[in-house]
């Protein structure tokens, strides 16, 4: 398959570089003027992967879209509509989109396969890949399991039989609106994990689990998904990789905030919490977890951000008993 990757940051290089070695024909797009591309031009290679010489890296927008059949996009979630803008000056009615990428758009509170459909994409050529797994683990041979999702069940098929590998094992996905939302959502349980082990209680991250994934099931549920997604691979099987891990972005932001350290690298989870806030006032759906989260971003407060953070955990803890499984 002709595959172009646009983004070569942190997933979008792996994924150039995972799909080139399991027999693809792979370009790797980025900005002429980004730090990510020239790095990989100058040097072959990133802090996480070696491109392979097959791998046609370029900067030439028009040149990596005209080569593919599958066109695959790894950038910020909220630059994506501005991104779409520049591709739709091309002919690309024939190719398919992989979304591998997770997020909501805070503006709008569209999913990103709604923000491509908004841009003209057929929903039926549009799919995404998500669910656990850390680049340092698959570039050491570690497997594990993903998702491929998309309103159209033959192109998530196609998809998942061409991509899989004994690297990763995928699944099709049965739920789009679930699929995407916890795949959003679980960045934003990520900062909460960080921030729990900033704050040595790290004991709470099995209520975290189990409470921020009933969370996020009712979101899905009012938006009109499945809430069992929210115990699948795309969200609470990506947990570990995401309140556990040492490479987590979201749990080191949540992590460093504690200590009112500046994180260099992208939280996707900081925009996801006010994106589902808003969600959620749209919805009529209590998102508590979330909202504290977006106090503790966004509040206007005075205090350190190690006792904001630990008021956001006494708020939490103080609310009116309920049933475990209330809707």
């Amino acid at each position: 398959m002709k595959i172009s990757v646009l983004g070569c940051g942190r997933w979008g290089s792996f994924i150039a570089w995972y799909l080139c070695n399991h027999g693809h024909d792979v370009y790797s797009w980025g900005p002429e003027d980004d730090y990510s591309y020239q790095v990989l031009r100058d040097t072959g290679k990133n802090e996480y992967v070696s491109l392979d010489e097959r791998i046609h890296l370029t900067c030439d927008l028009q040149e990596a879209i005209e080569h593919a059949e599958t066109i695959i996009i790894s950038i910020s979630s909220q630059g994506l509509r501005g991104f779409m803008k520049r591709i739709t000056k091309f002919d690309v009615s024939k190719k398919d989109f992989v979304l591998c990428m997770k997020g909501i758009e805070v503006s709008t509170g569209c999913r990103l396969s709604e923000v491509l459909v908004e841009s003209g994409i057929d929903p039926n050529r549009v799919a995404v890949w998500v669910g656990p797994g850390h680049i340092q683990a698959f570039t050491q041979g570690i497997p594990n399991c993903m998702v491929i999702d998309s309103a159209n069940p033959e192109l998530k098929v196609r998809l998942a039989n061409a991509f899989k590998s004994d690297l990763i094992r995928f699944y099709y996905g049965e739920d789009l609106i679930g699929t995407e939302i916890g795949a959003a959502a679980k960045n934003v349980m990520g900062i909460v994990a960080g921030i729990l082990d900033g704050c040595g209680y790290a004991s709470l991250k099995g209520s975290l689990m189990a409470r921020g994934a009933r969370e996020v099931a009712r979101l899905m549920k009012a938006m009109g998904g499945n809430e069992l997604s929210a115990y699948g691979l795309a969200h609470l099987g990506d947990y570990e990789a995401t309140l556990f891990s040492e490479f987590s972005h979201n749990r080191r932001y949540g992590e460093m905030l504690v200590s009112g350290e500046k994180f260099a690298k992208l939280a996707e989870g900081v925009p996801t919490a006010a994106a589902m806030k808003a969600l959620g006032e749209r919805y009529g759906v209590e998102l508590p977890i979330t909202c504290a989260v977006y106090e503790i971003c966004y509040g206007e407060s005075e205090l350190p951000y190690r006792e904001r953070c630990l008021k956001g955990l006494e708020k939490l803890f103080a609310r009116d008993t309920k049933s475990e499984f209330y809707s």
